[in-house]
């Protein structure tokens, strides 16, 4: 009973050997132990998982766990930026529709709407779409959609009233 004297001393469990560990009707007092949390049983350092040669997945895929030679960080840097920019031009541009609605307005947030959600949506096709062809072909009608997307909501702009004044004659309904 080592687990017991090293929890009477003030201390987490010290879980070392296999003779030292508790019977299971201590598990409850176990989930408090700091040694327990920051064991090695729980957390892997990330150089550990760095050094993981890279090996195919049980699916046959290949999962690379290192960064490839071939990936540009710049412009993944880039991206990420243009994506916060984005998100922070939406929200300067709704109080603007609201307060001072016009065609310069109307047609930003039509460009603006369809940049946010081309991106939103090619984040959900990397995230859940992982055949090759099927990649191609979601990010192809991906890329129509926002197209269309876009010459729809120019077209309504144009031709209609707007989307800052479609939106305020929504609101007085």
């Amino acid at each position: 009973m080592g687990w017991a004297r090293s929890l009477s001393r003030g201390r987490g469990p010290e879980l070392s050997g296999p003779e030292l560990q508790p019977p299971p009707s201590s598990y409850c007092c176990l989930l408090l132990s700091p040694a327990l949390l920051l064991g090695a049983r729980v957390i892997r350092p990330a150089f550990v998982l760095g050094s993981l040669p890279d090996r195919p997945a049980s699916g046959g895929r290949h999962i690379h766990l290192t960064a490839s030679c071939c990936s540009d960080s710049k412009a993944a840097s880039l991206h990420w930026t243009s994506e916060r920019a984005v998100s922070v031009l939406l929200l300067g541009l709704l109080p603007a529709a609201y307060l001072c609605p016009g065609s310069m307005v109307d047609y930003s947030l039509a460009a603006v709407l369809t940049l946010h959600s081309h991106w939103g949506l090619g984040q959900v096709i990397t995230d859940y779409v992982h055949e090759d062809k099927l990649v191609k072909g979601a990010n192809a009608s991906l890329l129509v959609l926002s197209a269309l997307t876009f010459a729809g909501l120019c077209y309504f702009n144009y031709h209609d009233v707007g989307i800052c004044r479609a939106v305020a004659l929504l609101w007085r309904l």
